[in-house]
Parts: structure tokens; sequence; C-alpha cells
């Protein structure tokens, strides 16, 4: 093989490469939060605490505290307030047997310092899916519908994640120049 075709084929090679880096293609980097302690206020044994919990430990930036003794020492307090799922049935047949259900998970939640100042205001994630169900496949349409609540979980805490991330401490109001006679 010639010089000017390898040199050719290793151009060629290139091209891509040199593409993806023109469009602004970047892999996705940890996020960068404005806290380093965190006091998460939400349960360990629900599924939404651990996936929580992992989360943020996994980001390797934020050191998660559970101890309610060491609360007053954290920047901020994460307080998820409420975890509903939901089974809806949204149709039936002429039997009166289900045929489809709405499944949903409602979760809030807000971001304070110990001092009570809100970085977050209490918000409320929502998300849904639709199940179609037959009894006579009820065993693997309760794994699909575990598979289902698992999903919607992991986007609401990329959501919390994503939201903690952004969050712009609000910085304290400098004191007022003292009025001279």
């Amino acid at each position: 093989m010639n010089a000017s075709r390898r040199r050719l084929l290793s151009a060629l090679g290139f091209a891509p490469a040199l593409g993806l880096v023109g469009c602004g293609f970047a892999l996705r980097q940890t996020q960068n939060f404005p806290f380093k302690t965190l006091y998460g206020n939400f349960s360990e044994n629900s599924p939404l605490g651990v996936e929580l919990r992992r989360n943020l430990l996994g980001s390797g930036q934020i050191d998660l505290v559970t101890d309610p003794k060491k609360m007053p020492d954290v920047d901020a307090i994460l307080d998820i307030l409420s975890e509903v799922r939901q089974q809806v049935a949204v149709g039936m047949n002429a039997s009166g047997q289900v045929r489809e259900m709405q499944l949903r998970l409602r979760v809030s939640f807000r971001l304070r310092t110990p001092q009570g100042e809100e970085w977050i205001e209490p918000v409320e994630l929502y998300q849904q899916r639709d199940l179609s169900f037959t009894e006579t496949a009820a065993l693997s349409k309760e794994i699909e519908m575990n598979m289902m609540y698992r999903d919607m979980q992991t986007d609401i805490v990329q959501q919390i994640m994503r939201r903690l991330s952004i969050v712009k401490p609000r910085k304290a109001a400098p004191a007022p120049a003292p009025v001279k006679p």
C-alpha cells in the first residue's frame, strides 16, 4: 500500500470524529452542585429513596448525611414530601373486567437550608404510563407494571438531580450602610 493511499484512508477514518466535534457533541458530564453536604430527608427503604441515594452518592461531589443530629451542619436539606403510586382502571370490557390501566407516580420535594431558606420551593413531579391488562397474563403484566414504575422512578430521580444541579442559592443581602447625621 502506497503512502498516499494510507493518508487517504486515515483521513476518511478521522472524518466522522471531526464531524462529531464540530456539531457540539459531548459525553454527559457529572453535574456540579452548589452545595457540598446534603441531608437527605427521605426513606432509605422506598425504591425512590434507594435510587436517589445511589445517584447522589454516585455523583462523587456530594457528602450525603442521613443522621438527623448532623442536619444543622449541612449546606442543604432535600425533603421528599410525598411519594404516591397509583393504579387507575381506565378501560373495561362488557363484563366489567379491567382491560386498560394507568400507572401514576407523583413525587413532591423541596430543597432548603438548615436555616429555613427555600432554594427550591415545593415541587410536584408527575409521571404516568398506560398498561393494557389481561387476566390470563396477570403475572407477566405485574412484572411489566413493576418495570414501568421503575422507569418512571428513574425519570423522576433524573429530574430531581437536574433541578438540584441548577439551583442558584440566594446571596445574603448586604447590610444597609449606617446613615450619618
